[in-house]
């Protein structure tokens, strides 16, 4: 099994879903920190969604997670999905975050 790590240049950008909410990320594991958390709880996003659940609540989260990191000069993380298949919310999370901007 390969353990994925970050560092202060490439920080590590977790994602968790739940039934009802998505949860990401941005960890420094070599300082460790967490650098900025975004989810579907967050009332930003809540305020736009009917449910947490779903892919377009999974983009919005993708799309304010990247927009604080771009804004904070930080475009390119390592990506851990913790071993869930890269469909559905996870890949409309990860392309709403690369549509703003940043790389994995």
């Amino acid at each position: 099994m390969k353990k994925i790590k970050g560092n202060p240049e490439r920080p590590r950008l977790v994602v968790f879903r739940s039934n009802c909410h998505f949860y990401a990320q941005v960890i420094d594991d070599q300082n460790q920190r967490t650098i900025f958390a975004c989810s579907t709880l967050d009332p930003s996003i809540r305020e736009k969604i009917k449910t947490g659940g779903n892919c377009e609540a999974a983009k919005l989260v993708g799309k304010k997670l990247g927009q604080a990191l771009v804004k904070s000069n930080l475009l390119k993380v390592v990506f851990d999905r913790r071993f869930k298949k890269y469909h559905g919310r996870i890949r409309a999370f990860a392309e709403a975050a690369r549509e703003v901007g940043l790389e994995f």
